[in-house]
């Protein structure tokens, strides 16, 4: 049974992330509300990440920072405060969780980090000059902390497409925009939480001893493909 801190597991991916291991796994979810799920291997901190200080966690095996944002605007209606905020939440908030558990990682078994990007940063996406930016700031954290921290801790990240949650609802707020959404990926569907939580229950165990320093997207083929 492994230790595993979850940043953000209230809401969105991050509750479907606990729900998928909270039953083999000892789970810490640290968030402002805490989760609708009640466990016996669960334990909830309630904690501002950006603005508290992080709980003390004995030990650990796996760090997932969860928290994200997606601010879409023009560049002329993007304030520098946007571009501030989502840096706060996507990059600032993932290094503080990182500092103050990667002593208790070092010491786990088979240690890793799981961090979260989007799919943005390939494609080019009017509109996402803010989360991009963020994100791929994660996307470079990943690759230098993997090399850094090899071969203690590995460390990943998941870029998924539009994901059905309630950070996305206003991209699917209607019947229309559903039907745009799913039309634009080759795979003519989007993804649910559940998806992306199989992946990263992957990622974190014992199966990826192999894998650090990687960029997963789970992009239903709208990266790759041409359509």
């Amino acid at each position: 049974m492994k230790k595993i801190i979850v940043v953000g597991g209230s809401k969105g991916i991050g509750e479907a992330i606990v729900n998928a291991l909270v039953d083999n796994n000892s789970i810490i979810n640290i968030s402002r509300t805490a989760p609708s799920l009640s466990h016996a291997n669960l334990k909830h901190y309630d904690c501002d990440v950006l603005n508290d200080e992080l709980p003390d966690i004995e030990n650990a095996d796996t760090l997932i920072y969860c928290p994200g944002s997606i601010n879409l605007k023009p560049i002329s209606r993007l304030k520098l405060e946007d571009f501030r905020e989502d840096f706060e939440i996507n990059v600032v908030g993932a290094i503080k969780a990182i500092q103050r558990y990667l002593p208790k990682l070092k010491n786990g078994k088979n240690p890793s980090i799981l961090l979260f990007s989007t799919v943005a940063t390939k494609l080019g996406m009017p509109f996402h000059a803010s989360v991009a930016a963020a994100k791929s700031a994660v996307e470079g954290i990943t690759k230098s902390l993997g090399a850094e921290l090899a071969p203690t801790i590995r460390v990943n990240a998941i870029a998924p497409t539009v994901t059905d949650t309630d950070l996305a609802s206003k991209l699917l707020r209607n019947e229309r925009m559903i039907e745009n959404i799913t039309e634009r990926h080759p795979l003519k569907k989007f993804l649910k939480p559940e998806e992306v939580a199989d992946l990263a229950s992957f990622l974190i165990s014992d199966k990826s001893l192999s894998i650090s320093g990687q960029i997963f997207e789970l992009d239903c083929g709208i990266v790759n493909f041409k359509i």
